[in-house]
């Protein structure tokens, strides 16, 4: 084991995270020749299998997932040895993991151009994903920072609120209720409508509100992405509750925003991490960022 290298320890920390040799060399600019010559050589070092391959999916063997995790750690120190460094240097260097969830990929990339410009030495690496996904990640603690509408009840995780998410109901621009007030929930209960997968954060916060009033929605249609949803809206085949960020894009006529009682929902946007997880000194940087960003600035859409 000591004769493992660093690069040989990155490659396979990609590896566990992404499930994958190819998005592993992929990540990491690499040919997979030279990803699959690098873990045979990691695991003739270790002298214990560390990964199994079924099809084309990979998964950590017990030995895998501690050395994963030990990997993890090592890079952590070092990260943390390195900002140090370079805080003494009057820079700022390292590297920032994030995992946000779709409907944060709309203003995520800006947040993320604002604080490069502060620390333009800081690489960051972004995945845009479903909160499935996300979840599984925070449960094996793959990540940094994770983007969630609304955090998590099954995992112990650390949430703060940096900034407002109100989620708002969507119809096209010459749906019979655009130019209605006060229209009662009663009556857009009855709307046909297009509703995110089941887990969607947003999903459980329009059926709360609709459980409150003892109402249930007319769902027409399940789909598991904002822009599908957003298309089906403009074809007319039904209305739907989305973040208002979700709109950053689009021309401001181009959705009708109905005046629904009890809406908009009000939410926040959480950065999150684990219960127990040591921020690196780049990811504690990029929250604080994030909670001063939030105090000082509109929600940045369009």
């Amino acid at each position: 084991m000591r004769h493992s290298t660093f690069r040989q320890l990155e490659i396979f920390e990609a590896i566990a995270r992404l499930g994958s040799f190819t998005r592993a060399a992929e990540t990491l600019y690499l040919t997979q020749p030279t990803v699959s010559m690098q873990m045979k050589k990691l695991t003739e070092s270790v002298g214990v299998p560390l990964v199994e391959q079924v099809g084309k999916k990979v998964y950590l063997t017990s030995s895998g997932r501690e050395l994963a995790q030990a990997t993890r750690d090592i890079f952590a120190i070092l990260d943390r040895f390195q900002m140090s460094v370079s805080d003494q240097r009057g820079l700022k260097k390292g590297h920032l993991r994030l995992m946000v969830i779709t409907t944060a990929s709309y203003f995520a990339p800006r947040l993320l151009g604002e604080f490069a410009k502060l620390y333009p030495g800081i690489e960051v690496a972004l995945s845009v994903t479903n909160r499935e996904r996300v979840l599984s990640s925070i449960a094996n603690n793959l990540d940094d920072l994770y983007f969630l509408g609304q955090p998590p009840d099954e995992i112990d995780v650390v949430a703060q609120p940096f900034m407002d998410n109100a989620l708002v109901v969507l119809a096209p621009p010459e749906h019979p209720l655009a130019r209605r007030k006060r229209i009662p929930l009663a009556s857009i209960a009855r709307e046909p409508w297009l509703m995110r997968e089941p887990g969607s954060g947003t999903r459980k916060a329009v059926e709360r509100l609709f459980d409150e009033h003892g109402l249930q929605p007319n769902v027409r249609m399940e789909l598991g992405a904002n822009e599908a949803i957003k298309q089906a809206i403009l074809a007319g085949l039904g209305i739907s509750v989305l973040s208002r960020h979700s709109l950053a894009l689009h021309a401001a006529d181009q959705f009708a925003i109905l005046d629904v009682d009890g809406f908009p929902i009000h939410r926040q946007w959480y950065a999150v991490y684990p219960v127990g997880r040591q921020l690196s000194a780049v990811a504690r940087t990029f929250l604080d960022f994030l909670l001063a960003y939030g105090k000082t600035h509109d929600p940045p859409t369009a």
